[in-house]
């Protein structure tokens, strides 16, 4: 999961207003300065590991190609601040990896990005190619915003043992997993562990998967907020009853719902893909602490059932909520040098990013024209974790990975098959869906109003865009 932190509205407000300094100053040429094979690539992936399997891929491009290349970690948190100065002072990055569907399109939103760059990198390796959602996602009636390279999914991560102890259905609809809830919920152990935190977008996140599943929409295509509406109205009871009445007490983030769910002191926690390796014992740093995990890091994987889609009473069919990461060109990137670079990291260099963590970065790539199938087989057989890495299909039976595939080709997003997709970006620095759910299982409001509450902000928000 790769989030902003919570921000104004001022940062798209910023973000247009250095964009117009950078053109005063002479800096929006698209890269059409003097080419000098010298970028500036920055990268989501910046915990540590991963950017130093970022830099062996690009230190062989440097060799191949004649580029250089400067390779910048940055976090969450620093990426809204880091765009904004940037722009401001002419010194944009070339590309920017890993970049989200929130974020990559509010760059669009704000002129930041460099289309036809993008544009010629997916018509080259071929859009067949590519999943064809994936694709959708990241464009805007064709114009391609950037290059999807890999996906993640938010899972449902539930005890199959106790659930056949209980004689329980595993929990693929609303019904089902309100009734695990109850059942498997004990004195020492809540029934599912559900982000509550109004600050994090991991809070938004969870509760649009639960809402996607029963035909909540946050807008239709007339631009109308429907937060408000009876499935979303439904989305936000059957949250609250999940994250108040049958999970932990106080304010429940990314690291603590997986934190219970590890020590065997809750029943089914949602969460993302990212959570596999770790589920596995694969991680020293959040190895699996129930008691049977102890003597066996592997427990709890083996133990373990997953729900990639949910369907509610008012949907028609199941829904995935996930997202889609891409390498993306800015504005001022140096055309040659970029697109060079962009197709590099999808074909030569392709298995090696998304084999740097592929419980997290399913392939959306899935071959070649000549190997349909290429990246998908080796996604599979790809090594997981970080201290200890094994195999996933030698953690993971097929049926999973199969699931976790087909997953990317089901996956929904609010807002953007609406064509609201500067909407969704502008809702990530402002969080209004988790200021609400905050409120609501906190106590502070009912479901009804957390609705209405939500509805109300987005409709502002929507309102200041036009």
């Amino acid at each position: 999961m790769r989030i902003w932190t919570r921000r104004s509205r001022v940062t798209a407000a910023g973000l247009a207003t250095a964009l117009g300094l950078g053109l005063l100053a002479g800096c929006s040429a698209q890269g059409s300065g003097r080419p000098d094979n010298k970028i500036t690539v920055w990268s989501l992936e910046s915990l540590p590991p991963r950017m130093a399997a970022t830099r062996r891929v690009v230190h062989r491009f440097e060799r191949a190609s004649g580029v250089t290349v400067r390779l910048v970690g940055v976090t969450e948190a620093q990426l809204p601040q880091m765009i904004m100065s940037a722009a401001a002072a002419g010194d944009m990055p070339d590309a920017i990896a890993a970049l989200p569907l929130s974020q990559i399109w509010q760059m669009y939103g704000n002129g930041l990005v460099n289309t036809r760059i993008a544009g010629r990198v997916v018509d080259r390796l071929g859009p067949a190619t590519f999943d064809a959602n994936a694709l959708g996602l990241a464009s805007d009636h064709g114009t391609r915003l950037g290059v999807p390279s890999d996906a993640w999914l938010q899972l449902l991560v539930y005890r199959s043992d106790l659930l056949r102890a209980a004689g329980l259905r595993a929990p693929d609809t609303y019904a089902d997993l309100l009734r695990a809830a109850d059942r498997l919920q004990t004195g020492d152990r809540v029934g599912v562990s559900a982000a509550t935190d109004p600050g994090d977008a991991f809070t938004q996140q969870s509760f649009e998967d639960l809402a996607l599943a029963n035909g909540c929409r946050l807008i239709d295509r007339g631009g109308r907020v429907t937060l408000d509406s009876p499935p979303c109205r439904t989305a936000f009871r059957t949250y609250d009853q999940l994250a108040r009445a049958h999970g932990a007490p106080g304010t429940q983030t990314v690291d603590s719902t997986r934190a219970t769910y590890f020590a065997g002191r809750s029943a089914m926690v949602i969460w993302s893909s990212f959570l596999l390796d770790e589920l596995a014992g694969l991680r020293d740093d959040a190895l699996p602490s129930c008691p049977q995990c102890r003597r066996d890091h592997g427990y709890l994987a083996a133990h373990s059932g997953i729900t990639t889609a949910l369907k509610g009473p008012d949907a028609a069919a199941p829904a995935q909520y996930g997202d889609v990461v891409s390498f993306t060109a800015t504005r001022t990137a140096e055309p040659e040098a970029t697109e060079r670079f962009l197709t590099y990291m999808m074909t030569t260099g392709y298995e090696d990013w998304f084999g740097m963590a592929p419980e997290g970065k399913i392939p959306v790539r899935t071959g070649t024209a000549d190997d349909p199938g290429r990246y998908t087989r080796a996604w599979r057989g790809a090594d997981m974790g970080v201290d200890t890495r094994r195999p996933m299909d030698q953690v993971y039976p097929r049926r999973l990975l199969d699931q976790l595939v087909e997953g990317v080709g089901r996956m929904r997003r609010w807002g953007i098959a609406e064509g609201q997709g500067t909407l969704v970006g502008a809702l990530s620095g402002e969080l209004p869906v988790a200021k609400a759910v905050g409120a609501m299982t906190s106590g502070q409001t009912s479901p009804r109003q957390a609705a209405r509450d939500a509805a109300d902000e987005v409709a502002e928000i929507a309102k200041s865009l036009r």
